[in-house]
């Protein structure tokens, strides 16, 4: 526990006083292109509803069983937009709360707001994450490119037009090193430069048994909560939120896994 404290201290001094990283004067110059140029050199993929149903991405393909998906993207974009909130992380109190599986169902939901760019990073470093709920392959991970060992150009998928993902194909040594370094910024800053998203949604590790948020979390404007029904318990969902509230602003609180019936909300969706 002093080992928790000691690093949320250390990560709420530097979101207090550390001056902002410049970017990397080693990067070779290259010639303008436009945005879209730079999005469709990204490597597209697609997913087969098979896999979409073995996987509960009931995002896919729109319609009623999105609905709650699509509310949590309306709701993510009018606080961002309110507040001039870009980069938004994705934490849970425990492993097993749905939040990949919630980061790839936004994946659709944001694909189909098509007057918006999104780019959603696997930064959970320790496992696959995404690429194995996604059902993809991929060479490398999102380590790598934290380090420059490879641009997220060559790295990087994209679904439909305006969704770019960053994926893992494996563990990551010294995830939380990587998290908490200062190249870290220095990346994510090139890639808000580079590709311009309206939101970047960064899909983290659990808060419980590693320190790799309580380092990175000052590189983003603001993080959501998402904890799991009958599982998550309240204590864990204080502690989680008071240790968010110390290192970033909390945007809000998701409770996954979660069974309603649809007079409850009059919304006409199904279970979540």
């Amino acid at each position: 526990m002093e080992k928790l404290q000691a690093a949320i201290e250390k990560a709420r001094r530097q979101r207090d006083g550390k001056s902002p990283v410049r970017r990397s004067q080693e990067r070779p110059a290259k010639p303008p292109a436009s945005m879209s140029e730079a999005w469709a050199e990204l490597e597209p993929f697609e997913l087969s509803s098979s896999v979409a149903r073995k996987n509960r991405l009931v995002s896919l393909n729109g319609g009623s069983s999105a609905g709650p998906f699509d509310m949590l993207r309306t709701r993510i974009l009018q606080q961002a937009i309110n507040n001039g909130w870009k980069r938004i992380a994705l934490v849970s109190p425990h492993s097993d709360c749905g939040k990949t599986t919630t980061a790839a169902n936004l994946i659709f939901s944001f694909g189909r707001q098509t007057d918006l760019r999104t780019m959603v990073l696997d930064l959970d470093l320790r496992r696959q994450g995404l690429a194995k709920v996604l059902d993809l392959q991929c060479d490398g991970n999102m380590g790598d490119v934290l380090q420059g060992k490879k641009s997220f150009a060559d790295h990087g998928r994209r679904f439909g037009e305006n969704v770019a993902v960053g994926l893992n194909s494996g563990e990551v040594v010294n995830a939380s090193e990587i998290l908490q370094s200062s190249q870290t910024k220095v990346v994510l800053d090139e890639l808000q430069d580079d590709y311009e998203p309206d939101v970047m949604l960064l899909d983290m590790p659990p808060l419980i048994g590693a320190d790799d948020n309580f380092g990175f979390l000052q590189n983003v404007d603001c993080a959501i909560l998402l904890a799991e029904a009958e599982r998550s318990t309240i204590e864990q969902v204080d502690v989680a939120e008071r240790q968010l509230s110390e290192l970033t602003t909390v945007m809000g609180v998701v409770l996954n896994k979660s069974h309603f019936s649809d007079s409850a909300y009059g919304y006409g969706y199904g279970t979540a």
